[in-house]
């Protein structure tokens, strides 16, 4: 008889990690469940819904493990999202999670556990052919989340399995109320977890007590002074609503100088960008060439645009914008289209 193969799922108690376990072990795989713990003060929920990964997986009557990640998730994710902040920058914590939490040390401890799979409810697709694995956008195009996976190790992606790319999320509730799972009207979990209600720049100032909101100048992109802001972290590029410099045109945030301590704002022609530098790039395609034309995307929610990548030393690329775009941010991610495939990404610089 053939030995049992064993998938790692990554539980956290909610809806799509359980549908995860649930179909793994419908299709014959001796499933351990994982659990992260991350969250600490003062950025810890006041209902902890982890301790239901417990339940569940008693429930399914699988073997379950919780790990303590949240040093890890401190560094990697919190620090990183609050000195991005300071810095003028818009920080993207979902990749920074994935890459480095979720889909990269989970995926080492699932090797320790003898996993040769590692299965999230993340909704993305990840193909094996003949020419190795690729990662796809989720058939529910709403619900995709393959732009938040640009950073992941090819070595991470090969092992990843996401069985609810081709899933609704109406299925997936279905399929724990099938199974008798009693969290299966559990309301979806919250864009960034450790941000109560987004307030993060209450979140910042309990981290860094020594960052003080300064007030600084809005000035117009030629250098004349609007108004007066009231500490750089409370601004986003994009942003048009909350200025605090009313009664004339409508300005746009362009960027933010944390040298300077100024938000420089424009009109909305002025947020349209056609060249964008990226580094930290990684790649998920077979052999990187020198340029590469395909899609980007340089938001979570915002649509792909057609461009020209031009890849260049120390990581880093050089990406022509040849459709509108308007409000690209420093710190969000750049991911790779092509198709619907991801070929991987980088971080605008």
């Amino acid at each position: 008889m053939a030995e049992q193969k064993i998938a790692a799922v990554a539980m956290s108690g909610g809806v799509d990690s359980t549908a995860a376990a649930i179909l793994l072990q419908q299709q014959g795989y001796k499933v351990i469940g994982l659990t992260m713990e991350l969250l600490k003060p003062p950025y810890m929920p006041q209902v902890e819904s982890i301790r239901d990964a417990g339940k569940v997986a008693a429930k399914l009557g699988i073997e379950h493990h919780y790990l303590d990640y949240r040093e890890l998730f401190a560094d990697k994710v919190v620090d990183y999202f609050t000195e991005s902040y300071v810095k003028g920058l818009t920080p993207s914590p979902c990749i920074m999670c994935n890459r480095f939490v979720k889909l990269g040390a989970l995926a080492d401890k699932a090797r320790e556990l003898g996993a040769e799979v590692l299965v999230t409810g993340h909704y993305a697709e990840v193909r094996q052919t003949p020419h190795g694995v690729e990662l796809h956008r989720a058939k529910d195009l709403v619900r995709d989340q393959s732009y938040f996976l640009l950073g992941i190790e090819k070595r991470n992606l090969e092992m990843l399995r996401c069985p609810l790319a081709e899933m609704s999320k109406d299925g997936t509730r279905d399929l724990l109320k099938a199974a008798d799972i009693e969290i299966y009207q559990k309301a979806d979990s919250q864009d960034i977890c450790f941000v109560s209600n987004g307030k993060y720049v209450e979140l910042i100032q309990k981290l860094r007590p020594d960052y003080a909101l300064k007030k600084g100048n809005i000035v117009t992109s030629d250098g004349k002074v609007l108004g007066q802001h009231n500490g750089i972290i409370n601004y986003t590029v994009g942003q048009r609503r909350g200025l605090g410099i009313g009664g004339g045109p409508i300005w746009y945030v362009l960027r933010i100088d944390a040298m300077k301590n100024q938000v420089i704002v424009g009109s909305h022609n002025e947020l349209k960008q056609t060249k964008v530098k990226i580094g930290d790039v990684n790649w998920l395609g077979e052999d990187k060439p020198e340029e590469l034309d395909l899609e980007v995307k340089l938001r979570s929610r915002q649509n792909l645009v057609a461009a020209r990548v031009r890849f260049l030393p120390d990581n880093e690329a050089e990406v022509t914008l040849l459709g509108d775009f308007y409000g690209v941010a420093a710190g969000q991610g750049c991911c790779f289209y092509q198709g619907t495939r991801v070929l991987g990404g980088g971080m605008i610089l």
